[in-house]
């Protein structure tokens, strides 16, 4: 994706309608030029045309974000899997690559899952996988539970890897959330200092969403994600502390 579209979508997430004449203007291009950006990106599940405009997708609807990208996340999903020792008990946070690395992880039989998403364990109900849903306040769009009760059973529970979810990377800001209760969530579960591996396809780079992820990069121990993510970003996350695997 040129580094224009990715510009789109930002946008777009940041102010939720931007017109096409807007767009245009930001970044110098036709309306023509932008009309076939927005296009592309419809199609790729990034944003939504309405008449004269673009206007951000509900994010937080985890089967609408599984299908964008099906095939890309289901590698990374296996790729992370790979990262999981038989008898490990770990736990998925949330996003739609995550959820998938669930289901390959209980179609495996030999770990036990803690999560806070109900979405995931629905997900595996068919399946013979040990999986522990942490109580608290459910989210209906995102199917996420949060809140006290959440952190309070984060504390309890004994896990030893997390695989957490973003909404956006930027090297300005970190990895970021459009979710402040589910990023104090993340918070808990960082606190319990075990492996933390960030699971995210390449869409999420160059976007800024309005709460940052365990404060500094160095808070996570492995990103896991695509071949396809911006050069600068990837050069750029090499030189911090924290372990990259691209596929």
């Amino acid at each position: 994706m040129n580094a224009r579209r990715s510009e789109i979508i930002q946008i777009v997430n940041q102010r939720y309608r931007v017109s096409v004449t807007e767009l245009a203007q930001h970044t110098g291009v036709s309306e023509v030029t932008i009309r076939q950006d927005l296009n592309y990106l419809e199609q790729l599940g990034y944003i939504k045309r309405i008449h004269g405009a673009a206007v951000a997708v509900d994010n937080d609807d985890i089967a609408a974000q599984m299908e964008v990208r099906f095939g890309t996340k289901q590698k990374l999903a296996e790729r992370a899997a790979a990262l999981v020792e038989p008898g490990e008990t770990v736990m998925i946070e949330g996003g739609s690559t995550n959820a998938l690395l669930a289901r390959v992880l209980a179609e495996r039989g030999d770990i036990t899952l803690v999560t806070s998403s109900a979405y995931v364990a629905h997900l595996l109900r068919n399946t013979n996988a040990d999986i522990i849903l942490l109580g608290g306040v459910y989210q209906h769009q995102g199917e996420s539970l949060v809140g006290s009760l959440t952190r309070y059973c984060i504390e309890k529970v004994h896990f030893s890897t997390a695989f957490i979810g973003i909404d956006g990377f930027h090297q300005d800001t970190g990895f970021t959330s459009r979710d402040m209760m589910r990023a104090d969530v993340v918070e808990a579960i960082l606190a319990k200092q075990k492996r933390n591996i960030i699971l995210t396809d390449a869409s999420k780079f160059g976007l800024i969403f309005p709460t940052t992820l365990g404060g500094s990069i160095d808070a996570f121990d492995m990103l896991v994600t695509g071949k396809d993510a911006p050069e600068s970003d990837i050069h750029y996350l090499s030189q911090q502390d924290i372990e990259l695997v691209t596929i």
